[in-house]
């Protein structure tokens, strides 16, 4: 991946999210990539020898000869229902739409975007101005069509990203990837002839992290060749390459252990100050921060879980768990300030920027020239703030927002000015994009996504369920006005619950053309996992409270029968990555619940999570299974050994990719083999390219979804 391109990215989101004007749910996922590895049996305590093992052979002919049978039967069953090809082809519809807002990020003069539509199926980098952009049809400069460039040299290319050379603007990084897998090639390309340098900057394919240093240095981790990868599959080792030099001359300037998750080094160019960091996670929730100053690397003394920040001159510190200093106690989910050479001389006197209550967490934090930009969550609603150093002390102000939805404020250009755009949208209201300027009220609205389905007596509503221990869980409901509360309703209830990655109310075109727009129900559960009130929200169901996530899930699906909203035979869930996880978690645990469950790109066996691809970065999220005592409480919810003949378990739908190279394919194809040899319902679908994501392109994107929501509505309505 890319750290830095002007500013660090200083969102905390451990997920990677696939945005156009699609589900953000749908495609949340765990973090990371890694190599491919040999297959190994499992040593699972009562499946001593796994009969089906041989179906972690990624590419096996055995293995790929398997999955192409069990797609035929799926395709055929699905397809044959009169709703697929109506919800397919009015998905691709919205997915090629013209009128999907094209997000920009601004790059010296130019506007960036990455679009894909009919016509440009791998997809368009271009780019235009501000003036051009606030037109309803702006003229866009084809800067790299990846259509043309697959064609040339017939490579399967999937787009990544990109890191434009600051200050300069006219050299980039380019990250592409074959079939949309994590690893990608990164290649320099001239923004002013619009083509790849020769002889320039060039990394194979890899789980890279590069950064530029200067315009003739790069900061970079890559596999460097056997040893330099960890145990997770990110580079362990970080170096400076400089140009015009073999990349086995690049100076080392960081080792970490193999055990840790990886390595990184990234440059914070900040309102006239420039910062040189390496970051070392040994685990994936710490990590180890050092300031590169006069050749050397300098510690930044912190908890291990904090987070550093820059705004300017300070050094911002996010808190993830409770931190003592000095006798005074900060809580978990705090953000403090300090300047940032005070700090690093000893002195810990800190300014308290937000500190987090029972219902309120710190969401994001941005900045423009003038300002510090947190946007707060309230019960789960966004909430954003300006705050303003003037003479070393700081002031607040808020922005008014609507009641029920998510705002992103977006500094466009914080080293030159106070320029933001606004992101508003909830569940019914197509997303909006403001042009404004920090600390004052006045927005200009520049675009504004259609309707992509009828929203026309439709409500949205939050409700809190109350899980096993009694904490209230929020939920929000979007469903008819004066719904017939008699438990027929078809149901559609989604969440997550892992990596503090939280859940918000978004414009959602996928969901709404393909349920809510048919008369169904839609619900999104807050559950415990996520990040909807901050760490603390998070770590109340890590590891040996894992199952605290899944009792939050249970309590929602409870609570909607109860109110007879639905019924278990109306009653469906969905989940992707950790949430396929929280899927199979219920289809195992509580399968009297549901009349349908759909299971996306999943994690289900947790006695060999670790060993498989990128699982090892996140046994500081669930537990290591190789340790016997963290391994009693993961079994214990562990899908694949939890299955049973004698249990009689709604139908389910697996669905995955081969080139996942995140959450090994083995999970979905050993439970889907496993749940058939019992005689259970499964139907399974695997994508021979897409990545984690599970499609690379529109095409693919509507295929997949179309799957999902037949299946889905045929079960439940």
């Amino acid at each position: 991946m890319f750290t830095c391109l002007k500013k660090r990215d200083i969102k905390i989101s451990m997920v990677l999210l696939m945005m156009l004007c699609t589900s953000t749910y749908a495609t949340a996922t765990v973090p990371g990539a890694a190599v491919k590895e040999e297959v190994k049996v499992s040593n699972d305590l009562e499946h001593p020898q796994d009969p089906y093992a041989w179906l972690e052979d990624v590419e096996g002919k055995k293995a790929l000869d398997w999955v192409r049978s069990e797609n035929a039967i799926s395709t055929k069953v699905l397809e044959a229902s009169p709703d697929f090809t109506s919800i397919k082809t009015k998905l691709r519809a919205i997915l090629d739409s013209k009128e999907r807002i094209p997000g920009v990020r601004k790059h010296g003069k130019y506007y960036y975007n990455y679009w894909r539509d009919d016509k440009n199926v791998r997809g368009l980098w271009r780019r235009t101005t501000l003036e051009e952009y606030k037109k309803e049809k702006p003229e866009w400069e084809t800067v790299l069509d990846l259509d043309k460039l697959a064609a040339s040299e017939k490579e399967n290319w999937v787009w990544k990203q990109v890191q434009v050379l600051y200050h300069d603007y006219d050299r980039a990084l380019v990250e592409l990837s074959r079939g949309g897998a994590d690893a990608g090639v990164v290649r320099e390309f001239d923004l002013t002839k619009k083509e790849f340098v020769k002889d320039g900057f060039i990394l194979p394919e890899a789980k890279s992290d590069v950064a530029w240093r200067d315009r003739n240095s790069l900061l970079v981790g890559t596999d460097f060749g056997p040893g330099s990868m960890t145990d997770s599959g990110y580079p362990r080792i970080v170096k400076e390459w400089k140009r015009g030099t073999p990349i086995t001359e690049a100076k080392t300037l960081f080792e970490g252990k193999k055990a840790d998750v990886g390595a990184s080094g990234y440059v914070v160019h900040d309102h006239g100050q420039t910062y040189e960091m390496v970051t070392n996670h040994p685990t994936f929730f710490t990590e180890d921060t050092y300031l590169r100053r006069d050749g050397k690397l300098v510690s930044i003394d912190k908890p291990a879980d904090a987070v550093v920040l820059t705004y300017g001159k300070n050094l911002l510190l996010r808190l993830r768990s409770a931190w003592t200093v000095e006798g005074k106690t900060y809580k978990a989910g705090t953000l403090l300030a300090e300047d940032f050479e005070a700090f690093l001389k000893g002195e810990r006197k800190f300014d308290v920027l937000f500190e987090p209550t029972e219902r309120k967490s710190l969401d994001t934090v941005g900045d423009t020239k003038n300002y510090l930009i947190l946007t707060e969550l309230d019960n789960v609603n966004s909430r954003p703030y300006l705050l303003s150093q003037k003479n070393g002390v700081w002031e607040r102000a808020k922005m008014e927002v609507p009641a029920f939805g998510s705002v992103s404020v977006d500094g466009i250009d914080s080293d030159e000015s106070d320029a933001v755009f606004v992101t508003i949208t909830n569940f019914l209201t197509p997303s909006s994009l403001y042009l404004g300027t920090a600390g004052q009220p006045k927005l200009e609205l520049l675009k504004q996504l259609p309707a992509f389905f009828k929203t026309d007596g439709l409500e949205i509503q939050q409700f809190d369920a109350k899980s096993k221990d009694g904490t209230r869980v929020p939920y929000f409901m979007v469903a008819r006005k004066g719904l017939k509360l008699d438990g027929s309703n078809p149901t559609l209830l989604y969440s997550y619950g892992g990596f503090e990655h939280s859940l918000l109310p978004r414009y959602d075109s996928i969901v709404g053309s393909a349920w809510l727009e048919r008369g169904g129900v839609y619900v999104l559960a807050n559950i415990r996992g996520g990040g909807e009130f901050g760490p603390s929200w998070h770590n109340a169901a890590r590891k040996e409270n894992r199952q605290r996530a899944y009792d939050d899930f249970i309590a929602v699906a409870e609570d909607l029968t109860t109110r007879k909203v639905t019924s278990p035979k109306h009653l469906g869930i969905d989940g992707r990555s950790n949430g396929g996880l929280l899927m199979g978690v219920m289809l195992t645990q509580r399968p009297e619940l549901f009349g349908a469950v759909h299971c996306g790109s999943p994690l289900l066996d947790m006695r060999r999570y670790s060993h498989l691809l990128a699982g090892a970065s996140w046994m500081d999220e669930y537990g290591d299974p190789d340790k016997g005592d963290q391994w009693a409480y993961i079994s214990k919810y562990s899908p694949y050994q939890n299955v049973r003949k004698d249990k009689t378990y709604p139908p389910i739908l697996i669905t995955t990719s081969t080139r996942d190279d995140r959450v090994h394919p083995g999970h979905a194809r050993k439970m889907a083999a496993l749940l058939k040899e019992q005689g259970h319902k499964v139907l399974y679908y695997e994508n021979i390219e897409g990545g984690h994501g599970a499609a690379s392109n529109n095409e693919q994107v509507s295929f997949m979804q179309a799957l999902a929501y037949t299946f889905l509505w045929s079960k439940l309505k």
